[in-house]
């Protein structure tokens, strides 16, 4: 039973269709981040494999998972084990 007070992530995978240019485009329009975030954040998903872009309640990781494969990225939700 997952427990309530854990917030859940949204993770995007590295895929080896889009360009590193339209991902940074997706997470500035999406998300609202900066063009040195958003760079960030794709450098991580480009280089880790992964990173988590967002973080909050399980339906809003869902919502946020959705607009991901809305925009081609591969994005998979899951509970915050830190």
């Amino acid at each position: 039973m997952p427990e309530p007070d854990v917030p859940w992530i949204t993770l995007v995978h590295n895929d080896p269709v889009n360009l590193m240019s339209y991902v940074t485009y997706v997470f500035q329009t999406y998300f609202g981040y900066s063009k040195d975030k958003a760079t960030k954040l794709m450098l991580d998903v480009h280089q880790k494999g992964r990173a988590v872009v967002s973080s909050g309640s399980r339906e809003e990781m869902e919502r946020d998972v959705q607009a991901m494969h809305g925009y081609g990225l591969w994005a998979t939700l899951q509970q915050d084990r830190k």
